[in-house]
């Protein structure tokens, strides 16, 4: 029978109120649940992040046994050995978290819409996720966005991107200068990184925000998104 194919992931979404023509995929921190992004998004604008014309999906990643939890079951995306930026990663758990979200990006280019309509990022752990996903396996997505999120010093992200030639997906990046889980020095650092290795990046800074979400944040993070994938005009018949 060989391998059981992976189950798809559960996911919450947002259908556009129009015609959908492209797709946002939201990737929740650790220990979360799309639904529980969803949630949190919604109670900070008092409404659900929708659009006229984008579909928002929240997966939620599988539950598996996390390291900094000593082992116990969490909805992470990838394990780690510890929360820090110069430790390895553990980079099996990546990689083959990468496949599960390829099948999602998968089931919206089934659905007609081109990989260029398509935006990934996330909150923390789900920001270094979408851009592992984005700049090793989708370097033809519309974009990145990373909130409140960092690489490791060594990631195989920067090993990829050493060698790599194409255009590259931008990158939209927030972070609060009083993040004590993900330090704002460990952002700014995959910032500049990026920037190296011909990423176009920005760095959003928040002054006093822990590691959370705010309304400014997320109305910035709207307007590049429909910045990112505008409403296409209706093809002339």
């Amino acid at each position: 029978l060989g391998m059981a194919a992976p189950a798809a992931l559960q996911r919450s979404v947002v259908s556009p109120a129009g015609r959908h023509t492209a797709s946002l995929i939201f990737l929740h921190g650790s220990g979360d649940t799309g639904q529980g992004a969803r949630a949190w998004i919604k109670q900070i604008l008092n409404q659900d992040m929708a659009f006229q014309h984008i579909k928002v999906i929240y997966p939620t990643a599988p539950a598996r046994p996390y390291t900094p939890m000593k082992g116990a079951f969490s909805n992470v995306w990838f394990d780690r050995y510890k929360i820090c930026n110069d430790c390895p990663e553990h980079i099996e758990s990546i990689d083959s978290m990468c496949q599960g979200l390829t099948d999602l990006i998968n089931d919206e280019v089934k659905n007609g819409i081109a990989k260029n309509r398509i935006l990934i990022g996330g909150f923390s752990m789900g920001g270094g996720m979408a851009m592992h996903l984005a700049y090793r396996f989708h370097q033809d997505l519309a974009g990145v966005f990373a909130l409140s999120s960092f690489l490791n010093i060594d990631s195989a992200v920067y090993q990829a991107l050493k060698r790599n030639e194409s255009a590259l997906p931008e990158l939209f990046q927030c972070h609060g200068t009083a993040d004590e889980l993900v330090l704002y020095s460990w952002g700014e650092e995959t910032n500049k990184m990026l920037k190296s290795l011909g990423v176009s990046a920005s760095l959003h800074t928040f002054p006093n925000l822990n590691h959370e979400l705010s309304r400014t944040e997320i109305e910035k993070l709207k307007s590049w998104i429909v910045k990112k994938l505008p409403v296409e005009a209706p093809k002339a018949k």
